[in-house]
């Protein structure tokens, strides 16, 4: 595929502009700008509910060498406002690709830009904090861009789970057809297969779940019933669950207050995991607060030390605020884990019920499998509490 001759941009809400060779949709978009420290797995990354909003960059070199594969995004398409990245692969190589990145970002009306000094703009990030941005590949004036991106509200206060989470309530998988383990010359990738294990009903909240959290919970012994958001605690119960299962989304925790007072009822009476969004829920759950982090923790190599075991884990992150440690402690929550990078919480437990979370991203798609146990302990602690 050729290099394309249409140019494309990203302009910053402090007047900073990045010219490149645009690729994908001819659109303009605002959000909030972040990077990706991932080497690889883009089309998770860009089909991730929990980018609503958000202007990503990567930090690797080259993007789109294996293309986009159906069987491995995280939603129903790209959730992204715009991809920034330093050289777009010309060729999409995998049996499994059944379409380029280029055109698979076309069709969904994604703007991309390639040719930009990514570097530079991580860096930016970094020194400057979370800035709003403007990605255009209409050919609009550097002004202009740059007034859109200071016209972005940002994500403070905005609830963005209402615009990913499920429409209805639904049985993930009901065949089981993804229980299937995966295996190459008969090493198998996933955990073996859990047929015979007994099977709990889990009640998902969806705040904007990726489905290998689905394929992880099924894997390891769940059957997978999703909810919206804004389901209540009631109808929860009336499902009669085993466990109840937060997912991650996008946004602003603190904006979601309907689903803090949902979960502060559900977890008196269930054993609750909560990953990322679903973490900072049961923060505000208790009574804690959360805050904006100065740029985030959004990549596949963020080390986490367990505070009670002292094992440090290599986990994949993805999210732009942080529980408040010392309200969470006040609570009666114990902090089982903290990121080395920041001092901030990755993990809480309950000192009275089986309720548990996280604020990484253990189903590690994509990222290392370090955390995977975590869908053990879940299962454990499950059969521990209902038999």
């Amino acid at each position: 595929m050729a290099k394309t001759t249409r140019t494309g941009l990203i302009a910053f809400e402090d007047g900073t502009v990045f010219r490149g060779r645009a690729f994908g949709a001819v659109a303009t978009n605002v959000g909030e700008a972040c990077f990706n420290t991932s080497m690889t797995g883009y089309q998770e990354i860009l089909t991730d509910p929990s980018y609503f909003s958000q202007i990503v960059t990567m930090t690797a070199v080259q993007i789109g060498n294996y293309g986009i594969c159906p069987d491995d995004v995280e939603s129903d398409g790209p959730k992204v406002k715009g991809f920034v990245v330093r050289e777009i692969s010309p060729v999409a190589s995998n049996w499994r690709s059944n379409i380029s990145i280029q055109d698979y970002l076309t069709e969904a009306g994604i703007p991309g830009i390639e040719g930009v000094d990514t570097r530079a703009i991580t860096k930016k990030l970094r020194v400057s904090g979370a800035l709003n941005a403007c990605i255009s590949t209409e050919g609009i004036s550097e002004e202009e861009a740059v007034k859109r991106a200071k016209g972005f509200d940002g994500l403070i206060g905005v609830d963005f789970v209402k615009e990913v989470t499920a429409k209805e309530p639904y049985h993930w998988d009901p065949e089981m057809k993804q229980s299937t383990p995966f295996t190459v010359e008969g090493t198998h990738l996933m955990r073996e297969d859990t047929s015979a294990l007994k099977r709990y009903k889990v009640a998902a909240m969806d705040f904007g779940a990726k489905f290998s959290i689905y394929r992880k919970l099924q894997h390891h012994g769940f059957d997978v019933h999703v909810f919206p958001a804004t389901t209540s605690a009631a109808a929860i119960k009336a499902f009669k669950p085993d466990c109840v299962f937060l997912s991650n989304g996008p946004g602003d925790p603190g904006a979601v207050d309907y689903a803090h007072a949902t979960v502060k009822e559900l977890i008196e009476d269930y054993p609750t995991f909560g990953i990322c969004l679903g973490h900072q829920i049961i923060t505000h759950a208790l009574g804690a607060k959360t805050f904006k982090l100065k740029f985030g923790h959004r990549g596949g190599n963020q080390p986490v030390k367990n505070l009670e075991t002292g094992k440090v884990s290599i986990t994949a992150q993805n999210h732009g605020f942080a529980s408040t440690r010392e309200e969470l402690e006040k609570a009666g929550a114990i902090v089982t884990e903290v990121n080395l990078n920041d001092g901030t919480v990755e993990g809480l437990r309950l000192k009275d019920k089986p309720v548990f979370s996280v604020q990484y991203h253990p189903e590690a798609a994509p990222g290392p499998n370090d955390a995977d146990p975590l869908f053990v302990d879940f299962y454990n602690m499950v059969a521990k509490h209902v038999g």
